[in-house]
């Protein structure tokens, strides 16, 4: 199935008490350029991620943002010694009561509690590189499932108009292939009017008329150029039909089909010939344009 340059896909992982959201967005691009946007603290995995990204996209310009949100984002963890506090309080009341027989009356409040020592305990968390590169990964991979997806149905959509226009310009192809003898019979017949004008009742040697047209017949021929179109638009439909990376080939396939069809309006002066040759590179802009759009 052929996919879209352009797409979004969101995912979401949990490890311990970190959350992980992973964003990926693409746009149009000539070549794969992929960026990285994380918090400092990872950057030991931010290669991983794009080289993960890298192996299942093909082109564009792809954007990935990483998200880790949790307790202890910032490398550390603070925890309460429950049993030592609770002391702290039975002799912070008795200091309290103390105080209201005396007549001073004093509050305590939890930051009071807070600054006596080893109540609190700040320990940096120490996270192992490898184990947190592989939940960023399985983020990644969600994401990128969910960003493929999209691209997908986008595609799809693309494949069908491209081959809509395929089947217009096969038929207008086949006008061309209809047309072409035509030409060569009416311009015996204007070169043969011509030369009876021109010679009045002198006769015409037939010969003459047959090889002139002759010439003019192999001037213009476009049989090799229809063969030739015919080819291209089996070719276009095969590779749409493989699905993959294909925008690369169907660019290169559609500036053949464009030359074919200019070389068809160089040798033909018929006008209805010409109108035709209009048509078909109408179609083949048009498709140019949805090829820009696919990986």
């Amino acid at each position: 199935m052929v996919r879209s340059m352009t797409g979004y896909g969101r995912g979401e992982r949990s490890f311990g008490k970190f959350q992980v959201t992973i964003e990926v967005r693409s746009v149009n691009n000539r070549y794969l350029d992929c960026t990285v946007k994380m918090p400092k603290a990872y950057i030991f995995a931010e290669e991983a991620i794009k080289a993960e990204a890298q192996s299942s996209i093909g082109r564009g310009k792809v954007d990935i943002f990483v998200t880790i949100v949790g307790s202890g984002e910032g490398g550390v963890s603070v925890t309460v010694n429950e049993a030592l506090a609770r002391s702290y309080m039975d002799a912070l009341f008795k200091l309290y009561q103390i105080g209201k027989d005396h007549g001073i009356r004093q509050e305590y409040s939890p930051t009071d509690l807070a600054n006596f020592p080893d109540v609190l305990t700040v320990e940096k968390m120490e996270k192992d590189p490898e184990q947190t590169k592989e939940h960023l990964l399985e983020a990644l991979n969600a994401a990128i499932q969910d960003f493929n997806t999209m691209r997908e149905k986008e595609g799809q959509r693309l494949a069908v108009d491209i081959l809509g226009r395929v089947a217009v310009i096969e038929e207008l192809v086949a006008q061309v292939e209809q047309r072409s003898p035509q030409t060569v019979a009416d311009y015996r017949a204007r070169l043969e009017s011509k030369l009876r004008e021109v010679l009045g009742n002198t006769q015409i040697d037939e010969s003459k008329i047959l090889t002139e047209a002759a010439v003019f017949a192999d001037k213009v021929a476009v049989d090799e150029e229809t063969v030739r179109l015919r080819s291209h638009i089996g070719q276009l439909r095969a590779l749409l039909s493989k699905g993959g990376q294909v925008g690369r080939k169907l660019d290169f396939l559609i500036q053949e089909f464009n030359r074919e069809t200019n070389t068809i309006g160089s040798k033909c002066s018929d006008l209805w010939i010409i109108q035709i040759v209009v048509d078909i590179k109408a179609e083949i802009e048009k498709i140019r344009e949805q090829i820009q759009n696919l990986e």
